[in-house]
C-alpha cells in the first residue's frame, strides 16, 4: 500500500505534465494560423487578431479594424485558417455638386480619408455627417450618395455626389402658452427669423440649434426683464417637416403672473460695513415692475463697492419672497462674509483665434484675487456680449488647496469679418453705392477695422476707421479716422466741396449709461463754385463766352448775370480751402432697451466742440440732441426728439460761411436740404443761396406701428409725425470790396450796403440777408422698412408754416425750399 505522501507526489507531477502540454499546445496552435486572402496586410498582423482568443472572437477584431470587408475564421485539426478580403485603399476623396457648402467644411466632418482603408459603414456614416451639414445650413432636403471608382493596385476613389437641393430654412416658429405678448413680439426678440420672400438673400431663417438656444434666452431675459419671476420654457421642439420643406420650431411656456417691487431692503452682516450707506448701489425701488437685470446690476454694484472698502471676499446674495395674491415680491440683499476662496488659476480654452489677453481684460478678477461669483456672472455677460464668440461657458474646479479654486473659461470663437456692398437712393445724395470691409476682432486683437469706399450721383468718398477698445490696458475705446469726401451741392446751393481729413477719439464708459468720449479733428474744406454753360454759378465775376443768360421775362440780358442762378457774394468769399483744427467732447447718456430700434428709454447727447487750434476756422460750437421713447401699446412705440445747436465765432471773428449750420428735412421734415434759415435775398437767385445760421432748435412727435394684415418678420411700420423748428442768426461778412476801390456798390461802407444786383455789369459787392427766426412746422406719415437691404425710410411731409421771402419786383426771393417727399435707405445687398 502506497503511502500518502507517494500518492501526492505522483498527482502534483501529472498535474505539471499537463500544465506543459498544455502551454506547449498553446504556442503551437499559435504557429498553426494559417491567412489566406491577404495582399497588402501582413499575415503576422492578421495573426495579432486571432492568437489567443476564439475563433468569433478573432473574427469580429478583423472586421473591427476597418481593414477587411469579409473575414471567415474556420478550425481544421490543428490549425485556424483566415481567410480575409482586403478593404480597398483609398486613393482620394472627391466631392461632387457641393456650391453652398465649401469642400473644406465637408472634408472637416468626413472620416473617410486618403491613404485609409475604404470602409462602406464609414462611408455611408459620412453621407449622415455630410446631409446634418446641411441641414444646419438650411438644405434639410440635400440628398448625397455615393460611387467608388476601381483603380489599379487595390485602390478607389469615393466620389461623394450632392444634390443640395432648394433652401430648407425655419418655415415656422410658433409659441404655445404665452398670453402677455404676442407670438409676433416673441418672435421678434429672436435673432432667428421664418423664411419669406426675402429668404433669397438673408441667413437668419436658416435653423441653427445654437442660435434657437440664445434666442430662447433672450425670450427668458425678456419676461425676467418685464416682471414675471416665474417664468419658464417648459419646451422646445424642433421638428423637420419634409412636406412643408422647412423647420417648425414650437416652443412652449409658463409665463406666471407679472410681479411689482414690494420692498427692498439692504441687510449687512458685515461688520464694519453700514447697509444703509449701500443702498445707492440699489436699481430698482418699491412700486417698480420687478425687473431682473436691476438685480443683476444692482448686485454688481455692491459686490464692487464693498470689495473697494476692503472686503474682497463678502458676497452679496439675493432674496426674493412673492405675494401671488398682491403681485409682490419683496426684494432683499443680504451682505455676508464668504469663504476665503481664492483664484488658483484661470483657464481659456478653445480660443484658436482670439487670443487670451481678450479674454482676460474683460474679467474683473485674476489669478490670486478672491472669488466672486457675482463677478464671474458679470464676465461671462460681457464676453458674450463682444460677439466674438459662438458660446461662451464658465465653470470650475477644485484647486490645488481647499482655498484654492480654477476658474475654466471655455469659448468658440465665430466670423467677426465682414465684406458687404451697400446700394440705395436718397433724394438727399442720389443713387450711391458702398464697398466696405470691416472686421471686428482685428487679428484675434479685438480691434475693430473697416475701410469703406462710396460712389453715387453727387457724393463720392473713402474713409478708414480703426478702434482699440482697451487703449493702454484701461477700459478706453481709443481710436482713429481718415476720410476724404467729395459732395456736389448745387442741386439746394450753388457750390461744390471736396473734403480731407482725420479724427482722433477716446471713449470713456463713467457708467453702464453714461460715457465720454474725447475728440480732435482736423480737415481741410476745398469749395468751389461750378461755372460752366450748364451750371453758370459765377459769370458775374467770370463771364462765360457766348453765352446768353434769360432774365424772369423772357429777355436775353446778359452781361447781367444775376437771373442764373449766381452764388452770393460770400459764399464766393469762402472759395478756395479752410483748414479746420477742432477738439471736442461728447458727453452721452442711454437707458435704450435696443439701440438699433428702441421701444423704452431715453438717449442724450451734449457736443461741446472749439475751433482755433491752429487752422483757419475759429469758434465755439455747442450741440445738443435728446430722444424719449415709450411703448404705448404693443409694437406701438411713441417717442419725442429735441434737438438744438449754437455756434459763436471768436477773438473777434466772423463765421465762414462753412462753419455755419445749413439744414433742412434733418430738422423739419418737408423742407429740401439747405431749405431754411438765413438766405441772401439780394442775389436774384430766388431758389438757392442759404447762408447757413449759427442759432437752431428744432422739436419732433412721432408714433411708429405696425403695418396690419402683414408678415411681422417683413419689418415693415408706419408712422405719422410732426415737426417744428427753425434756423436764423447768420454771423458772417455782409459787404466785399470786390474791385479794390473802398466803395461797396458804389457807395461808401459808412452808408451801408446799398445792393444793386440788376444794373448791367455791376458785380454784386454785398449780402442782402433775410434772417427771420420763423418757425417752420410740418405734419406728415412714413413707411419704415428694416429690410435685409438696412434701414429704409418713405417720408411724405407737408409744410403748415414756412417763411415766404419778400418780393423784389420780379419775384419771391429769399423764401424756403420745400421738398414733399423724402427717401432715404440702403445697405448691405
Amino acid at each position: 500500500m502506497m503511502s500518502m505522501t507517494g500518492k501526492r507526489a505522483r498527482v502534483s507531477a501529472t498535474g505539471a505534465m499537463i500544465m506543459a502540454a498544455a502551454v506547449a499546445g498553446g504556442a503551437a496552435q499559435a504557429q498553426q494560423v494559417v491567412v489566406q486572402g491577404n495582399s497588402r496586410v501582413d499575415a503576422e498582423t492578421v495573426r495579432s487578431y486571432v492568437t489567443g482568443v476564439s475563433p468569433e472572437e478573432g473574427r469580429r477584431n478583423l472586421i473591427a479594424s476597418g481593414m477587411f470587408s469579409d473575414v471567415r475564421v474556420a478550425q481544421s485539426g490543428g490549425r485556424i485558417v483566415v481567410t480575409v478580403r482586403e478593404n480597398n485603399t483609398i486613393n482620394r476623396v472627391v466631392f461632387e455638386g457641393n456650391k453652398k457648402v465649401e469642400k473644406g467644411t465637408l472634408e472637416s466632418v468626413v472620416e473617410a480619408r486618403s491613404r485609409g482603408a475604404f470602409n462602406p459603414a464609414v462611408v455611408n456614416s459620412d453621407i449622415e455627417r455630410i446631409r446634418e451639414i446641411y441641414r444646419r445650413s438650411g438644405r434639410g432636403l440635400a440628398k448625397v450618395t455615393y460611387r467608388v471608382v476601381d483603380l489599379p493596385n487595390g485602390s478607389v476613389d469615393i466620389v461623394y455626389t450632392i444634390d443640395e437641393g432648394d433652401k430648407t430654412g425655419i418655415k415656422r416658429i410658433q409659441f404655445v402658452g404665452n398670453e402677455a405678448y404676442s407670438e409676433g413680439r416673441l418672435r421678434d426678440l429672436m435673432t432667428s427669423t421664418e423664411m419669406n420672400l426675402l429668404s433669397f438673400i438673408k441667413t437668419s431663417d436658416v435653423y441653427d440649434p445654437d442660435r434657437i438656444a440664445n434666442d430662447l434666452d433672450l425670450v427668458r431675459r425678456y419676461y425676467l426683464k418685464n416682471g414675471y419671476a416665474d417664468f419658464r420654457i417648459v419646451s422646445a421642439d424642433a421638428r423637420f417637416d419634409e412636406g412643408q420643406g422647412g423647420w417648425i420650431i414650437t416652443v412652449t411656456v409658463d409665463e406666471g403672473r407679472q410681479y411689482r417691487v414690494g420692498a427692498v431692503a439692504i441687510d449687512s452682516r458685515v461688520g464694519g460695513v453700514d447697509g444703509g450707506t449701500l443702498r445707492g448701489e440699489i436699481r430698482t425701488g418699491v412700486g417698480d415692475v420687478y425687473n431682473a437685470e436691476d438685480v443683476e446690476k444692482t448686485l454688481t454694484g455692491v459686490t464692487t463697492e464693498v470689495a473697494r472698502r476692503g472686503y474682497p471676499f463678502a458676497q452679496v446674495r439675493p432674496t426674493g419672497e412673492r405675494d401671488r395674491a398682491t403681485g409682490t415680491v419683496s426684494l432683499g440683499f443680504i451682505v455676508e462674509d464668504g469663504p476665503r476662496v481664492y483664484i488658483e488659476r484661470v483657464n481659456i480654452r478653445g480660443n484658436t483665434r482670439t487670443r487670451d489677453y481678450v479674454v482676460r481684460r474683460e474679467l474683473d478678477f485674476a489669478e490670486g484675487d478672491a472669488y466672486n461669483r457675482v463677478l464671474t456672472d458679470r464676465a461671462e455677460r460681457r464676453l458674450n456680449g463682444l460677439g466674438f464668440f459662438k458660446k461662451v461657458r464658465f465653470s470650475n474646479e477644485p484647486g490645488s488647496a481647499p482655498d484654492r479654486v480654477i476658474v475654466n473659461i471655455d469659448v468658440e470663437d465665430q466670423p467677426t469679418g465682414s465684406f458687404s456692398v451697400a446700394g440705395g437712393y436718397s433724394t438727399a445724395d442720389g443713387i450711391i453705392g458702398e464697398v466696405s470691409v470691416s472686421e471686428s476682432n482685428f487679428l484675434g486683437r479685438g480691434q475693430y477695422v473697416r475701410v469703406a469706399g462710396s460712389a453715387g450721383q453727387y457724393t463720392r468718398g473713402i474713409d478708414f476707421s480703426f478702434t482699440e477698445p482697451y487703449f493702454l490696458g484701461y477700459r478706453l475705446a481709443a481710436g482713429f479716422d481718415v476720410f476724404n469726401k467729395y459732395s456736389d451741392l448745387t442741386r439746394y446751393s450753388r457750390y461744390v466741396t471736396d473734403v480731407i481729413g482725420g479724427q482722433l477719439r477716446v471713449g470713456l464708459p463713467i457708467t453702464e449709461e453714461f460715457g465720454v468720449t474725447l475728440r480732435y479733428s482736423i480737415y481741410n474744406t476745398d469749395l468751389k463754385i461750378p461755372n460752366t454753360l450748364k451750371r453758370p454759378y459765377n459769370d458775374c465775376s467770370f463771364p462765360l463766352a457766348g453765352y446768353t443768360a434769360i432774365n424772369p421775362a423772357g429777355q436775353a440780358i446778359y452781361p447781367n448775370c444775376a437771373y442764373d442762378g449766381e452764388a452770393s457774394i460770400a459764399l464766393k468769399d469762402s472759395v478756395g480751402s479752410t483748414l479746420t483744427s477742432l477738439a471736442g467732447v461728447t458727453l452721452a447718456y442711454s437707458t435704450l432697451d435696443n439701440l438699433a430700434q428702441p421701444r423704452n428709454g431715453f438717449y442724450g447727447e451734449l457736443k461741446p466742440e472749439f475751433a482755433g487750434i491752429g487752422g483757419d476756422s475759429k469758434f465755439f460750437r455747442v450741440t445738443t440732441e435728446a430722444r424719449y421713447y415709450k411703448e404705448i401699446w404693443e409694437d406701438v412705440v411713441g417717442f419725442v426728439r429735441f434737438q438744438a445747436g449754437h455756434v459763436q465765432p471768436t477773438e473777434g471773428n466772423t463765421l465762414r460761411i462753412t462753419d455755419q449750420f445749413f439744414l433742412g428735412p434733418s430738422l423739419v421734415r418737408g423742407f429740401a436740404p439747405n431749405g431754411i434759415g438765413p438766405r441772401d435775398v439780394g442775389s436774384g437767385d430766388a431758389r438757392s443761396n442759404a447762408l447757413g445760421g449759427t442759432t437752431y432748435v428744432g422739436g419732433t412727435l412721432e408714433v411708429q406701428f405696425p403695418i396690419w394684415g402683414l408678415p411681422r418678420d417683413l419689418g415693415l411700420k408706419g408712422a405719422v409725425f410732426a415737426d417744428a423748428g427753425t434756423l436764423f442768426g447768420y454771423k458772417g461778412r455782409r459787404a466785399f470790396d470786390v474791385n479794390g476801390d473802398g466803395i461797396i456798390n458804389g457807395f461808401s461802407p459808412v452808408a451801408g450796403c446799398n445792393f444793386n444786383a440788376f444794373t448791367v455789369g455791376v458785380e454784386p459787392e454785398c449780402v442782402n440777408v433775410r434772417d427771420k427766426p420763423t418757425l417752420r412746422s410740418s405734419v406728415g406719415a412714413s413707411i419704415l422698412w428694416n429690410s435685409p437691404l438696412g434701414p429704409i425710410r418713405f417720408d411724405y411731409a407737408y409744410a403748415l408754416t414756412k417763411d415766404e421771402g419778400v418780393f423784389n419786383g420780379l419775384g419771391r426771393v429769399g423764401k424756403d425750399q420745400t421738398q414733399a417727399f423724402r427717401f432715404s435707405g440702403g445697405s448691405r445687398f
